[in-house]
This record gives C-alpha cells, structure tokens and sequence, in this order.
C-alpha cells in the first residue's frame, strides 16, 4: 500500500516511529519557515510539519499543495511542542515531522468546504456527492450504517436465520405503491417490476422449508419522496415459520436493545418496550407511529363541547365529527401572532381552525379560575363548568393552554397530531438521548376505499385475520382485526409485519373481498396459491427499514444523509443525472414507443 498508517490512528504510543501517509489535504497553514498540513484519510485527521532545515524539496512541495490535494507523505511522529497541543483532535497530542512528500493529484477548488461543518444547499450537496461524503458528518453517517448492517446480520445469524438472496426481476402484483416497471427485450410487450418489498418470495422459502429467513433487501417503490422516504431503500427483511406474533416481537425487542447498546450507548431506552392497541394509539395519539418521548396527549372533548352553546363545536358534532384537543403547559402567556402560527398550521393539515382556551395565569389553581381569567374567543359559549371540566380532562392547571380542533374524525387526529409534533418541537419536550421504541398492535385488517367503492388491505392481502374474526369476512368485514404489528420509534415508523396467511382457501376468500375476479386471482397469484396446496407452514415476519434505523442511530432528520448516493425530493439523482433520455435504438430494443401526453 501507499500508506503504513491510516491518519487516525497515531497517538503519542508512535513517538519516533517513522511512517508514511496518504490522504487528502484538510487545511494548510503557511507560517513562511514552517508549513503546516493537516492531513486527512477515512479514519481521521493528523498535524504534518514540514520545515526546509530538514528538507528543502520538501517544503517546496508542500508550497504547491492545496486544500483537497491528494498526497503522500513519509516522516517521523513526534510530540507536539508543549502548549501547542490540540484537545480538539484525536491525534491532538502529535504532529508528523514531513522528510519526503509528493502530490499524487491536484484538485480543483471544491464548490463549498469540506472542512467545516456549515449549512450547505442540499441540491449542491447532491451535485457532488463524493465530495460531500469527504465531510466528517457523512463519513460517520456512512460508518455507522455500516456497523448497523454488519450488527443485525451478526445478531440474526446466531439465532439460526439463513441469509438467501431474492430476485430483482420479479412480476408486477399489488404492494400498496405504484411499481417500477422494467420492459423485457426477448418477450415483447411484457414487463419485469422491481420489489416493493420480497413479500411472495419470502413466503415462498417459508413453504420450502427455510423456516428462518432474513435478506438485508433492496426494495423500490414509485411514490413521492419525504424526509424518510426514498424510491429505492434497504430493508432488514425476515421471515419465521411456526412461530406467532410473540415470537417476532421478542425477537426485534432483544435485537434494538442490544444494537442500541452496542453502537449508541450513551442513549437511554423505554424498556420493556411498550405495546399499544391501534385503537390507543389514534385515540392518545392521533397518528398509529406516535413519538412517546413526551406527554401532550390528545383528550376527546365532544361529550363537554356537545352541551355547550358553541355553534362550531355543535355542528361538527350533529354531523359525525370530534372536538379534541392537547393542553400545552405553561402556554397561556401566548401571543397573538403564535396563535395565528398554530392556526396556520392546523389549516395546513386540513382543519378550518383551532379554537384556544388559555387558562389565566393569575389564578392560583383551577378551584380559583374566574371566567374573567379565562381567554378565548369561545368564552362566550362556555360556561366556568364546561371550562374547567375542559382542563380536569388534560390534567391542566392555571397558567396552560388548551388548543381544541373540531372538525371530522380522520382529520382530527392528522391535524392533532402535527399540532402535537410541533409544540414538542417549540418546548423542546422530546428527549435527544432518549430512544422511545413501541409496538402498535390490533390494525384493522381493511379499509374502505370509498373512491373505489371497494375494501383495500390495511397492511398488504397476505395479512391473516385473527382466528376469531374470520367468520366476520362474510357478515362485517369493517370489524375484523388483523394480525399485523408496526414497529416505531421517536415519531417514524421503523417497520411493520404480520402473520400471514398460509391456506389457499383463506387467502382467496380475502382477494375476492379486495375486488379481485377469480381470473385475475389466478393470473397474479396463481404461483403463490398452487405452493399453499403442498403443504404450507403457519410463518410470519416484519420488514424493517434500514435507512430508518440509521438515521434514527444518527440522529438525523432525513433518511438522504445515511444513504451513500440518495435521490433529491424529486426523486432526481444529481449526481448521475438521472433519469435521463434514451437513444431511440434503446427504445426500438425493447419494444417501446413514446408518446406525447395531451
């Protein structure tokens, strides 16, 4: 190698041991007798001196040299002169006394800096990728997946899983997401897609006697892109035959303890992890991937608001809706513009409004609250009683307030729940050093899709129903539960998995209900259904979202800055360009003719 150490590794055990180094040029300091180097590889940062009384030609060269330079560099370590020390780094303690050196590639002026950690546009960043990924931040973003990956194989190969690899060309079925479609050159007018997720292939292996399957899976789906969502992603898939929901659930608590303690253990977990019903989770929560490391849980008012002369509150109550609301603590000194702020926001997330009560902070408890104290643009409909039973609900006091949204149910509980993501964010509730991992449990197994007149799958059409409510397909399918659990952690959805179902008959009498004809059943799940006739094992799983979990590990906000070479929010790689024009000989190949849209 061109190198005996990597940059990061020298300390003050390598006095006086001669080395030889390559890396990148960090900074450069140019004293006029002295030049100063700060040379950096993948490991870290280390002082190079190099000083004409011990080499002229050196020297000279290091004259030449600029920031992102490629160089070598040969020299002996030595203690830095007292008080020159720099706590700051790693090698902070030495510097490396330069007596050969040479440039082994310029470079051109990057277009922002690489060794500072400052707000840079992210479509810049995207652009030149492999020079962002030189920054300190990225490298250890990169690093730690890897050590994310490299633990969970670990983990799951010593509880006797078989990692098997599954095809990348697979046929087009229903996941939940449009699919990437791959025309194929030797059958014309037929089409590869790429997997949402290895669902069939790995119920497949569960038939074929695996029994204990995972893949760290690449997976593609074609819907807009968020802050944890990208068209192609990693995900730790697995699969178990013989097992029930407690299997899998055990399994992923004992893996993110030990994970969290291995590579993050500094961070404080919530343990035992908790479980919450589908039910719980929308009604404290408004959304079934809450964040649990604070309170200002949601409290459905509509029994209060419906006797109350508030003709807001009545008519969305009369018309099927909920008045609910979340009590912010010591918020009643708020000013008018950071309630128009929330009111903005709510509309936002689809709500007409949002009515606010804030609790007077002259009184000295709720026993003293005076109507006067009380201010809010509905005071006029509410009586003292309605308002003070209002905040015994949220286990308010004087000095809180109350922010109430009335309108119908599904929109209640979105509008709430950004409402309550935001205030966290404003008081700062939500602990940093805290991990707070949780099941949710108990999904319906449907839901009615009223646009298409017609039952969908709340998770995906290989979800089994629980034993109990199967003879509920035929009379009230909205009723029955599914035996689908989620997997969340600090306001994300980590993953979700399910028992599945393994008869052919149960499946079919599901498809049928999703709308499905007795021929299309055949033609996208034929292969599926004809393997449950030879002797299918009860199985189940949970995918689990790698990029997710490293972001989370590295406390990042959005999955792009764990993933080595991500898509922008509009699914556009900047780097590559892509996607981009084809020749027509390549369209010709495959059988493709485009058309101009009207």
């Amino acid at each position: 190698m061109l190198k005996s150490h990597s940059c990061g590794e020298l300390n003050k055990k390598h006095v006086g041991a001669k080395v030889t180094l390559a890396g990148w040029v960090d900074r450069r300091r140019d004293h006029g007798d002295l030049i100063f180097i700060d040379l950096r590889d993948r490991e870290g940062v280390v002082q190079v001196v190099f000083n004409p009384e011990i080499s002229k030609s050196c020297h000279q060269t290091a004259s030449e040299m600029r920031s992102e330079y490629v160089v070598r560099v040969s020299g002996e370590v030595a203690r830095r002169p007292r008080g020159t020390e720099n706590p700051k780094m790693a090698t902070g303690e030495i510097e490396v006394i330069a007596y050969d050196t040479a440039i082994l590639n310029p470079s051109k002026t990057p277009p922002f800096y690489i060794n500072e950690d400052i707000e840079i546009d992210e479509n810049l960043r995207l652009r030149y990728r492999y020079l962002d990924l030189r920054r300190a931040r990225m490298r250890e973003n990169l690093l730690l997946r890897h050590q994310v990956v490299k633990f969970i194989r670990d983990f799951i190969n010593d509880k006797g899983f078989i990692e098997v690899e599954t095809p990348i060309l697979i046929k087009s079925t229903p996941e939940g997401a449009r699919d990437y479609l791959v025309p194929s050159r030797l059958q014309p007018g037929k089409f590869y897609a790429l997997p949402q997720s290895p669902q069939q292939l790995k119920q497949l292996l569960m038939v074929a006697g695996v029994e204990k399957y995972f893949q760290i899976a690449r997976c593609f789906r074609d819907e807009d892109t968020r802050a944890d969502r990208q068209p192609e992603f990693t995900q730790l898939d697995l699969e178990m035959s013989f097992i029930d929901e407690e299997d899998i659930l055990k399994l992923i608590e004992e893996l993110f303890t030990a994970m969290v303690a291995a590579l993050k253990p500094e961070m404080r977990l919530i343990k035992p992890f908790p479980r919450l019903s589908y039910n719980e989770a929308m009604a404290r929560y408004g959304t079934d991937k809450p964040d649990l490391r604070f309170g200002l849980e949601i409290r459905d008012l509509s029994d209060i608001a419906a006797q109350s002369s508030f003709s807001i509150f009545r008519s969305v109550i009369s018309e099927g809706g909920r008045v609910k609301g979340i009590c912010v603590p010591g918020g009643a000194d708020y000013s008018r513009r950071q309630l128009d702020e929330l009111n903005r926001l709510v509309q936002g997330l689809g709500a007409k409004g949002l009515t606010t009560i804030a609790l007077g902070t002259s009184a000295a408890s709720l026993d003293s609250l005076t109507i006067g104290m009380v201010k809010s643009v509905a005071v006029k409909f509410l009586t003292l009683e309605q308002i003070k039973e209002m905040a015994e609900r949220f286990g308010a006091k004087a000095g809180d307030l109350l922010l109430i949204i009335a309108a119908k149910p599904e929109v209640v509980d979105v509008a709430l729940a950004g409402l309550r993501q935001e205030m966290a964010r404003r008081l700062k509730l939500a602990d940093p050093n805290m991990f707070a991992f949780a099941f949710i449990e108990g999904f319906p197994l449907l839901r009615r899709d009223e646009g298409a007149g017609r039952w969908a799958s709340e998770h995906h059409p290989f979800t089994a129903p629980r034993d109990e409510d199967i003879p509920l397909l035929d009379s009230a399918p909205q009723k029955v539960r599914g035996r689908h659990y989620d997997f969340v952690g600090n306001g994300y959805e980590i993953g979700g998995g399910s028992i599945r179902i393994h008869t052919a008959e149960l499946q079919r009498k599901v498809f049928r209900l999703l709308g499905y004809s007795d021929g299309e059943i055949e033609a996208r799940f034929g292969h599926l259904l004809e393997a449950f006739d030879y002797g299918a094992p009860p199985h189940g799983g949970i995918a689990l979202g790698v990029d997710r979990i490293a972001m989370l590990l590295a406390g990042e906000e959005t999955i792009r800055e764990v993933i080595a070479f991500p898509k922008n929010q509009n699914a556009v790689d900047l780097t590559f360009d892509a996607p981009s024009p084809v020749t027509e000989e390549q369209l010709s190949e495959l059988h493709l003719l485009l058309r101009e849209e009207d």
